[in-house]
Protein backbone atom coordinates (compact mmCIF):
# COMPACT_ATOMS: atom_id res chain seq x y z
CA UNK A 1 0.00 0.00 0.00
CA UNK A 2 1.38 3.39 -0.99
CA UNK A 3 2.17 5.74 1.87
CA UNK A 4 0.21 8.97 1.73
CA UNK A 5 2.57 11.93 1.68
CA UNK A 6 1.77 15.16 3.44
CA UNK A 7 1.32 17.93 0.85
CA UNK A 8 4.23 20.38 0.75
CA UNK A 9 3.24 23.35 2.84
CA UNK A 10 4.12 26.83 1.67
CA UNK A 11 4.81 29.27 4.52
CA UNK A 12 3.27 32.21 2.68
CA UNK A 13 0.14 30.17 2.04
CA UNK A 14 -0.15 29.38 5.74
CA UNK A 15 0.17 33.08 6.64
CA UNK A 16 -2.41 34.12 4.03
CA UNK A 17 -4.78 31.47 5.36
CA UNK A 18 -4.23 32.70 8.90
CA UNK A 19 -5.13 36.25 7.89
CA UNK A 20 -8.26 35.03 6.13
CA UNK A 21 -9.38 32.89 9.07
CA UNK A 22 -8.71 35.78 11.44
CA UNK A 23 -11.78 37.56 10.08
CA UNK A 24 -13.94 34.53 10.87
CA UNK A 25 -12.56 33.37 14.20
CA UNK A 26 -10.85 36.42 15.67
CA UNK A 27 -7.52 36.24 17.45
CA UNK A 28 -8.71 33.98 20.27
CA UNK A 29 -10.18 31.46 17.86
CA UNK A 30 -7.21 31.39 15.49
CA UNK A 31 -5.13 28.26 16.06
CA UNK A 32 -2.47 26.37 14.16
CA UNK A 33 -4.85 23.42 14.13
CA UNK A 34 -7.59 25.49 12.44
CA UNK A 35 -5.15 26.68 9.79
CA UNK A 36 -3.92 23.14 9.20
CA UNK A 37 -7.49 21.94 8.75
CA UNK A 38 -8.19 24.70 6.24
CA UNK A 39 -5.06 23.75 4.29
CA UNK A 40 -5.89 20.02 4.53
CA UNK A 41 -2.63 19.12 6.25
CA UNK A 42 -1.74 17.67 9.60
CA UNK A 43 -1.10 20.22 12.34
CA UNK A 44 2.53 19.09 12.86
CA UNK A 45 3.30 20.23 9.31
CA UNK A 46 2.91 23.85 10.45
CA UNK A 47 5.52 23.37 13.15
CA UNK A 48 8.19 23.13 10.47
CA UNK A 49 7.56 26.85 9.93
CA UNK A 50 6.21 28.10 13.26
CA UNK A 51 7.31 26.94 16.70
CA UNK A 52 4.20 28.39 18.28
CA UNK A 53 1.27 30.71 17.68
CA UNK A 54 3.33 33.84 18.40
CA UNK A 55 5.72 33.04 15.56
CA UNK A 56 2.70 32.72 13.28
CA UNK A 57 1.39 36.08 14.51
CA UNK A 58 4.80 37.64 13.86
CA UNK A 59 4.62 36.49 10.24
CA UNK A 60 1.00 37.61 9.93
CA UNK A 61 1.85 41.08 11.26
CA UNK A 62 4.76 41.29 8.83
CA UNK A 63 2.50 40.39 5.92
CA UNK A 64 -0.07 42.95 7.07
CA UNK A 65 2.71 45.53 7.02
CA UNK A 66 3.80 44.51 3.51
CA UNK A 67 0.27 44.92 2.23
CA UNK A 68 -0.12 48.26 4.00
CA UNK A 69 3.05 49.69 2.45
CA UNK A 70 2.05 48.41 -0.98
CA UNK A 71 -1.34 50.11 -0.73
CA UNK A 72 -0.33 53.47 0.74
CA UNK A 73 2.70 55.71 0.53
CA UNK A 74 3.34 59.15 2.04
CA UNK A 75 2.74 62.07 -0.32
CA UNK A 76 6.01 62.95 -2.11
CA UNK A 77 7.54 66.13 -0.68
CA UNK A 78 5.12 66.11 2.26
CA UNK A 79 5.82 68.06 5.42
CA UNK A 80 6.67 66.01 8.49
CA UNK A 81 3.15 66.62 9.77
CA UNK A 82 1.59 65.33 6.56
CA UNK A 83 3.92 62.33 6.56
CA UNK A 84 2.77 61.32 10.04
CA UNK A 85 -0.84 61.80 8.96
CA UNK A 86 -0.37 59.69 5.83
CA UNK A 87 1.53 56.89 7.53
CA UNK A 88 -0.86 56.53 10.45
CA UNK A 89 -3.97 56.82 8.31
CA UNK A 90 -2.59 53.98 6.23
CA UNK A 91 -1.86 51.96 9.37
CA UNK A 92 -5.39 52.40 10.70
CA UNK A 93 -6.91 51.41 7.35
CA UNK A 94 -4.73 48.30 7.23
CA UNK A 95 -5.56 47.22 10.78
CA UNK A 96 -9.29 47.69 10.23
CA UNK A 97 -9.10 45.23 7.35
CA UNK A 98 -8.80 42.35 9.81
CA UNK A 99 -10.79 41.30 12.85
CA UNK A 100 -8.55 41.99 15.86
CA UNK A 101 -6.01 43.48 13.46
CA UNK A 102 -4.62 45.84 16.08
CA UNK A 103 -4.19 43.03 18.59
CA UNK A 104 -2.27 40.96 16.07
CA UNK A 105 -0.02 43.90 15.27
CA UNK A 106 0.55 44.90 18.89
CA UNK A 107 3.56 43.18 20.42
CA UNK A 108 4.41 41.24 17.29
CA UNK A 109 7.98 41.17 16.04
CA UNK A 110 8.44 41.88 12.35
CA UNK A 111 10.51 39.26 10.55
CA UNK A 112 13.27 40.38 8.23
CA UNK A 113 14.18 44.03 7.65
CA UNK A 114 11.57 45.18 5.12
CA UNK A 115 9.95 47.46 7.66
CA UNK A 116 13.23 49.32 8.10
CA UNK A 117 12.86 50.88 4.64
CA UNK A 118 9.87 53.04 5.57
CA UNK A 119 11.16 53.55 9.09
CA UNK A 120 14.39 54.99 7.70
CA UNK A 121 12.46 57.25 5.31
CA UNK A 122 10.22 58.56 8.08
CA UNK A 123 13.04 59.23 10.52
CA UNK A 124 15.16 60.90 7.84
CA UNK A 125 12.25 63.16 6.84
CA UNK A 126 11.81 64.33 10.43
CA UNK A 127 15.53 64.85 10.97
CA UNK A 128 15.68 66.92 7.80
CA UNK A 129 12.73 68.95 9.12
CA UNK A 130 14.72 69.90 12.23
CA UNK A 131 14.21 67.08 14.75
CA UNK A 132 17.09 65.51 16.62
CA UNK A 133 17.32 61.76 15.79
CA UNK A 134 16.05 60.78 19.24
CA UNK A 135 13.18 63.27 18.91
CA UNK A 136 12.28 61.83 15.52
CA UNK A 137 12.11 58.37 17.08
CA UNK A 138 9.89 59.61 19.90
CA UNK A 139 7.65 61.55 17.52
CA UNK A 140 7.07 58.68 15.09
CA UNK A 141 6.62 56.08 17.83
CA UNK A 142 4.17 58.26 19.78
CA UNK A 143 1.97 58.72 16.71
CA UNK A 144 2.24 54.98 16.02
CA UNK A 145 1.28 54.04 19.58
CA UNK A 146 -1.68 56.41 19.44
CA UNK A 147 -2.92 54.75 16.25
CA UNK A 148 -2.43 51.24 17.58
CA UNK A 149 -4.22 52.05 20.83
CA UNK A 150 -7.03 53.89 19.09
CA UNK A 151 -7.74 51.01 16.71
CA UNK A 152 -7.55 48.48 19.55
CA UNK A 153 -10.32 50.38 21.33
CA UNK A 154 -12.23 50.92 18.09
CA UNK A 155 -12.20 47.20 17.33
CA UNK A 156 -13.37 46.52 20.86
CA UNK A 157 -16.59 48.25 19.82
CA UNK A 158 -16.67 47.22 16.16
CA UNK A 159 -14.71 44.04 15.45
CA UNK A 160 -15.00 44.92 11.78
CA UNK A 161 -16.35 48.20 10.37
CA UNK A 162 -20.13 48.17 10.81
CA UNK A 163 -20.12 45.05 13.00
CA UNK A 164 -20.98 46.58 16.35
CA UNK A 165 -20.83 44.63 19.61
CA UNK A 166 -23.77 44.57 21.97
CA UNK A 167 -23.63 46.99 24.88
CA UNK A 168 -22.54 50.04 22.92
CA UNK A 169 -25.89 51.61 22.15
CA UNK A 170 -25.34 55.35 22.62
CA UNK A 171 -28.88 56.20 23.76
CA UNK A 172 -29.04 53.28 26.21
CA UNK A 173 -25.67 54.28 27.67
CA UNK A 174 -26.77 57.91 28.05
CA UNK A 175 -29.95 56.88 29.86
CA UNK A 176 -28.04 54.52 32.16
CA UNK A 177 -25.57 57.26 33.09
CA UNK A 178 -28.18 59.97 33.52
CA UNK A 179 -26.79 61.04 36.90
CA UNK A 180 -23.50 61.93 35.22
CA UNK A 181 -24.45 64.29 32.37
CA UNK A 182 -20.98 65.02 31.01
CA UNK A 183 -19.95 61.36 31.08
CA UNK A 184 -23.28 60.39 29.50
CA UNK A 185 -22.84 62.89 26.67
CA UNK A 186 -19.27 61.71 26.10
CA UNK A 187 -20.53 58.45 24.59
CA UNK A 188 -21.49 60.23 21.37
CA UNK A 189 -17.83 61.17 20.86
CA UNK A 190 -16.25 58.01 22.26
CA UNK A 191 -18.24 55.25 20.63
CA UNK A 192 -19.30 56.45 17.19
CA UNK A 193 -17.84 58.22 14.16
CA UNK A 194 -14.44 56.70 14.80
CA UNK A 195 -12.97 58.17 11.63
CA UNK A 196 -13.51 61.73 12.81
CA UNK A 197 -12.30 60.86 16.31
CA UNK A 198 -9.12 59.35 14.93
CA UNK A 199 -8.40 62.36 12.73
CA UNK A 200 -8.85 64.81 15.58
CA UNK A 201 -6.81 62.72 18.00
CA UNK A 202 -3.95 62.23 15.55
CA UNK A 203 -3.84 65.94 14.79
CA UNK A 204 -3.71 66.66 18.52
CA UNK A 205 -0.75 64.31 18.85
CA UNK A 206 1.07 65.89 15.91
CA UNK A 207 0.41 69.42 17.17
CA UNK A 208 1.77 68.39 20.56
CA UNK A 209 4.90 66.93 18.96
CA UNK A 210 5.57 70.19 17.13
CA UNK A 211 4.98 72.29 20.25
CA UNK A 212 7.11 70.05 22.46
CA UNK A 213 10.13 70.05 20.16
CA UNK A 214 9.69 73.50 18.68
CA UNK A 215 9.54 72.26 15.08
CA UNK A 216 6.99 73.88 12.82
Amino acid sequence: MATRKTPKLDKKQAVATGLRLLNDAGLDGLTLRAIAKELDVQAPALYWHFKNKQELLDEMATEMYRRMVADSRPTPGATWQQRLLDVNRGLRTALLGYRDGAKVFSGSRFTGTEHAVQMEENLRALVEAGFEPSQAVRATSTAYFFTLGFVTEEQGVESLPGERREGYDIDERAARMGDFPLAAAAGADLFQDFGAGFEEGLRLVIAGIGARYGVS
